[in-house]
């Protein structure tokens, strides 16, 4: 019963240090978190280039693996740090966590030169940790919702671009030759979404009178089309907004995460997880 006790409290103090931001070890947990991730984030960027990596590639090395080995502990403590170890282990941020954490390991696992494509991708999956920075932004979950919410006007708005997209495109094909470029309809819906989102690689252009009216009118249509859903995200993030506003003058939100399930924002001064029931 006491090691019981003694591992309970062992793994409360873990707990309150990887995951809670009110003590001053976890806010100290949670800055050195934030700057290992940038550093690491960095490193990648670095070894991307063949002159520095020649050089340094030794530092560099050691330098991943200090952030490598850190990530490891970190996974570990929040999977035995909570009751319920795979509601993480399963969650957006566990398998995020996950990502961030094995690639270094698996390009020592893959041999053979010939394999040194798929090391250099594994490798880059580091870059999955930028991720993790979501959790230390306060407005992330606002802007989440607004997404939400836009969801369904967004999918609309993408829905009617491709439609006009397929008729600018049908019309291309027919007015310009192949010559030009738009040697079939598909290629000719690509001009058009290229044209229409202001992008203009310049691979294809119309050569006639009537294609360069066309593509005319496709680029001063593309200008109102961009706003669009800028807009429709804006006021839904700004409705989101107000409605948290509102809720903060009523019921305040604290840090505390739940030491069984992990959910986290609960209500000031509440005792129990909204999620499983467990005591906070």
């Amino acid at each position: 019963m006491k090691q019981e006790e003694i591992h309970t409290g062992w793994q409360h103090r873990l707990h309150e240090v990887i995951y809670e931001a009110d003590t001053p070890l976890g806010k100290l947990f949670d800055i050195v978190l934030v700057v290992l991730i940038v550093l690491s984030v960095i490193l990648v960027m670095l070894e991307s280039i063949n002159e520095v990596d020649e050089i340094y590639h030794q530092p560099l090395l050691y330098l991943e693996w200090v952030v490598t080995i850190f990530f490891t502990i970190e996974y570990f403590g929040r999977i035995i740090s909570i009751k319920k170890p795979f509601k993480y282990i399963f969650s957006f941020y566990g398998i995020i966590d996950l990502l961030s954490t094995i690639p270094l390991y698996l390009s020592y696992l893959v041999a053979g030169s010939q394999v040194l494509l798929a090391v250099r991708a594994f490798r880059l999956l580091r870059i999955f940790r930028i991720l993790k920075l979501v959790k230390f932004l306060g407005e992330a979950s606002q802007l989440s919702a607004a997404l939400k919410a836009s969801r369904a006007k967004i999918a609309v708005f993408i829905y009617v671009v491709l439609i006009l997209s397929v008729i600018m495109g049908t019309l291309m094909y027919l007015i310009e030759s192949d010559e030009a470029g738009f040697t079939s309809i598909p290629r000719s819906i690509y001009w058009t979404i290229v044209t229409l989102t202001t992008v203009g690689y310049g691979d294809i252009a119309p050569q006639t009178n009537l294609g360069q009216f066309m593509a005319t009118v496709i680029m001063i249509l593309g200008y109102g089309i961009i706003a669009v859903p800028t807009g429709i995200v804006t006021v839904e993030f700004s409705r989101h907004g107000k409605q948290n506003v509102k809720k903060q003058n009523v019921v305040h939100t604290n840090t505390q995460v739940c030491p069984s399930c992990a959910c986290e924002n609960h209500r000031d001064g509440a005792k129990y997880c909204y999620d499983c029931g467990e005591l906070l």
